[in-house]
């Protein structure tokens, strides 16, 4: 039997002994159950965000969709993380950093500083960077950062039109773009979103 808990790449987040106790589903037995169980609430939550206009910078809206996308089977979910990571900034920064990222890009939409691609490749490094949860974190951004072009009258990303919590190469090239990002070089990442 192999820890669906266990992360599977490079890109992924390991959970504190606490964070694991929030398994909700006790069936969860293999990586592939648990991404069923989240795939599925993520579906119901998808479906939720997308029925009406939302206020995607809105700190509150982040924190619920994160808690729609992962609450029947994690605990923790909607809830910032308390511990270290592998990846993120230390876990007190997280609010202020959040909301210094969500006013930047009130200003980047008003002001027209970025084209639309950018400011969402910009939008989502930052949210991904900060790491607001324990776990789902590079998926809540990705429906985030759709959801914030759909608000300004964009079409959702591509996202590499395949799906990129497995491990694959497509996954690796998304990682790398992310990566890049930190180093400051946005064009890897932007060139990534419409593939």
């Amino acid at each position: 039997m192999s820890d669906p808990l266990a992360p599977q790449d490079g890109g992924a987040t390991e959970l504190s002994p606490e964070e694991r106790e929030g398994l909700i589903p006790s069936y969860i037995t293999t990586r592939a159950e648990l991404n069923e169980a989240e795939q599925g609430n993520i579906l119901e939550a998808r479906e939720w965000a997308y029925r009406k206009k939302r206020d995607v910078l809105d700190e509150a809206f982040l924190k619920n969709l994160h808690k729609r996308m992962y609450g029947k089977v994690w605990t923790w979910a909607g809830e910032y993380r308390t511990t270290g990571k592998n990846i993120g900034i230390d876990a007190y920064q997280i609010p202020t950093d959040l909301r210094n990222l969500l006013n930047d890009v009130r200003y980047w939409i008003d002001q027209k500083t970025y084209p639309a691609d950018e400011i969402s490749a910009r939008f989502h490094h930052r949210l991904t960077f900060i790491h607001c949860y324990p776990n789902g974190n590079g998926r809540h951004a990705r429906m985030v950062t759709d959801l914030l072009l759909v608000s300004i009258g964009d079409k959702p990303l591509t996202w590499g039109n395949v799906d990129l919590v497995d491990p694959g190469e497509t996954r690796d090239a998304y990682i790398a773009a992310l990566r890049a990002a930190d180093k400051h070089d946005i064009a890897p990442l932007v060139a990534f979103v419409r593939t």
